[in-house]
C-alpha cells in the first residue's frame, strides 16, 4: 500500500476533493484503530523543499528530500519495514509542528521519539552523536570520528551522514570538512548551506 491513496482516488470519476479527503481520513483512522498502519507518512513544504516524513508506532523513522524520490523512499520503507504504508498526516502533526518551528527560528532542538531501525552499528553510533552537536555549532568529520571512539573512521562517518535516515532532525548538516567547507549532503549542497545559514554557522 505504498501508492498515495489520494492519487488512486483522484482517478475515480465523479469524486470531489472534500469527499475524497473525508474518505482518506476515515481510511487512515480505521487502519490506525485496527492496528494495520505500520508506517504513516505525509509531506511538508519547507524552505529546503518538500520533505517526506514517515513514522512507525515507535517514532519518526524517515525524513526524505524530494531529490531522493519520495516514491522510491516509500517503496524502500515497504520493503525494509512493512508493506502497510499509508498517508496518515495526523500521526505526524507534532513532527510537522516542530519542523515548522525550527524553520521559523523558534526551535533549536527536536523533542521527538525516533525509530532507529534504519541505522545500525557504527552508523547509529555516529547519528546518536550528531544529536549532541548544538544548534549553531559544527564539527568536522574527523572530530565526529574521534568523538565516537574511532578517529581513523573519517570516511565511515561521511558514509553514515550520507545514509542518515533522519536529516534535519538528526543534524548531519552540522558536520563539515576540516577546511571549513560544507561537504556533501543528502539533500544537496544548497539545502545544507540553507540549514547552516539558518543556524548562522556560515
Amino acid at each position: 500500500m505504498t501508492t498515495a491513496p489520494d492519487d488512486l482516488f483522484a482517478s475515480l470519476p465523479g469524486r470531489d476533493a472534500p469527499a475524497l479527503a473525508r474518505l482518506h481520513a476515515a481510511l487512515a483512522e480505521r487502519a490506525q484503530r485496527d492496528g494495520v498502519l505500520d508506517v504513516a507518512y505525509r509531506t511538508l513544504d519547507t524552505p529546503v523543499g518538500n520533505l517526506l516524513l514517515a513514522a512507525t508506532a515507535e517514532g519518526l523513522v524517515k525524513v526524505a528530500y524530494a531529490v531522493q524520490d519520495h516514491d522510491a523512499v516509500l517503496r524502500g520503507l515497504a520493503g525494509d519495514i512493512s508493506p502497510r504504508v499509508l498517508r496518515a498526516p495526523r500521526r505526524l502533526d507534532e513532527t510537522s509542528r516542530q519542523l515548522e518551528d525550527y524553520f521559523a527560528g523558534r526551535r533549536t532542538r527536536f523533542e521527538l521519539p525516533l525509530d532507529w531501525r534504519l541505522a545500525k552499528g557504527f552508523r547509529q553510533q555516529v547519528l546518536s552523536h550528531l544529536r549532541e552537536i548544538a544548534y549553531g555549532r559544527t564539527e568536522s568529520y574527523a572530530e565526529v570520528a574521534a568523538a565516537t571512539g574511532s578517529p581513523r573512521a573519517v570516511r565511515a562517518v561521511g558514509t553514515a551522514c550520507a545514509a542518515n535516515p533522519l536529516p534535519v532532525v538528526v543534524p548531519c548538516h552540522r558536520v563539515i570538512r576540516s577546511d571549513g567547507t560544507p561537504g556533501g549532503y543528502v539533500g544537496g549542497p544548497g539545502a545544507k548551506r540553507a540549514l547552516l545559514t539558518l543556524e548562522a554557522t556560515l
